[in-house]
């Protein structure tokens, strides 16, 4: 089933990675999915999930997580790598919900999103994203408004 829109997505990696955490936000599936590249091998794993292959596996596992409602996941510290015809960005995802009690709770994911340009726009090929540990250095700088460290190892 082609989940292809009528016009190009965008004009870079960046503004389709604005749009897939728009959707996510919003809890739009039928957005979300016109953001993925049109092929059989798109894979995505959820923060402690399993891998999922394929674009109606992609599907059925986001309809399940916005069956609760959109996911207040807010892009930061993005790190972008050109490649000949795709993008990598790794980045940390914020996410701001209130918890049982009424209380303004954050958590924070670590996320690698692949983009491939096509004839029709930049899409997205994987999206891998795992829960940040609380001492990671950036998710520290983070909550304390500081700049990350950029050293790997």
């Amino acid at each position: 089933m082609p989940r292809r829109p009528a016009h190009p997505v965008s004009g870079s990696a960046d503004e389709t990675e604005a749009q897939f955490y728009e959707a996510l936000q919003k809890g739009d599936l039928e957005r979300l999915m016109a953001l993925w590249a049109d092929d059989d091998e798109i894979v995505c794993v959820h923060p402690g999930g399993m891998r999922v292959v394929g674009p109606a596996a992609i599907r059925a596992s986001f309809a399940a997580i916005f069956a609760q409602g959109g996911i207040p996941a807010v892009p930061e510290q993005v790190h972008r790598l050109a490649l000949l015809g795709g993008a990598l960005h790794h980045l940390i995802e914020r996410i701001t919900a209130r918890g049982e009690r009424g209380t303004v709770e954050q958590g924070f994911v670590l996320a690698t999103n692949v983009y491939v340009k096509t004839g029709l726009g930049w899409r997205i090929a994987a999206h891998h994203a795992s829960p940040a540990m609380p001492d990671d250095a950036q998710v520290l700088a983070l909550t304390a408004g500081a700049e990350a460290p950029t050293t790997l190892h």
